[in-house]
């Protein structure tokens, strides 16, 4: 819990500043992709231990959507975008103006929802990059839809031991008078969390 402490203590407003910062940049990209404006919420950012994570989005029975992507270079880790499938539905409805049913997703509703995920982690991802100055590259995203605590299971399962921790940014959009919820979580590898943390200027032991 320590270094949580430090953290908090030392200079807290510089995950605040990712997420706003990643917010900006993803709302400029959706409004561009999509052709209409996008709105934003300002985001709440926060560090949440590995093993809360799954809680966090409804528990690990909780069935949901999430877009993952590896990230390589100076500080490798594993990045999620997770929605529940009501969120889902709402996005694809009220963002994305696609008629949906209560049916199984089809491919090009997929692929939609793991587009937006991919220009929301990318864009957090860059200004997470651009506060550190290390070098976060993204690879292809994927999607899945399964349980909370399986997927992330499966995250181990592929890249070995996870770190112990995640960034945590909320993401809401605005549609109207619609709210729509994911939750973007980066889990740096075990080593990488102390290179980040060096980075944003927060004393490491």
């Amino acid at each position: 819990m320590g270094v949580y402490n430090r953290f908090e203590a030392f200079e807290f407003d510089v995950l605040r500043e990712v997420g706003n910062i990643g917010a900006g940049n993803a709302a400029t990209a959706l409004s561009r992709l999509l052709n209409k404006p996008v709105d934003m919420a300002v985001p709440r950012a926060s560090l949440l231990p590995f093993e809360e994570i799954a809680d966090f989005v409804g528990g690990p029975e909780q069935i949901v959507l999430a877009i993952f992507l590896r990230v390589e270079g100076d500080a490798p880790g594993n990045l999620f975008f997770i929605v529940d499938e009501q969120s889902a539905r709402r996005i694809l409805r009220q963002l994305l103006s696609m008629e949906t049913s209560d049916a199984v997703f089809s491919e090009l509703e997929l692929s939609a929802l793991c587009e937006i995920g991919n220009i929301l982690a990318g864009s957090y991802l860059s200004s997470l990059a651009d506060l550190t100055r290390l070098s976060m590259m993204p690879s292809v995203p994927s999607i899945t839809m399964d349980m909370a605590g399986a997927i992330l299971s499966h995250g181990v399962m592929m890249y070995g031991e996870m770190g112990d921790s995640a960034l945590l940014i909320e993401t809401t959009f605005l549609e109207g008078n619609e709210v729509l919820d994911g939750h973007f979580f980066f889990i740096p590898d075990p080593d990488s969390f102390v290179r980040l943390f060096r980075a944003l200027g927060v004393p490491v032991e």
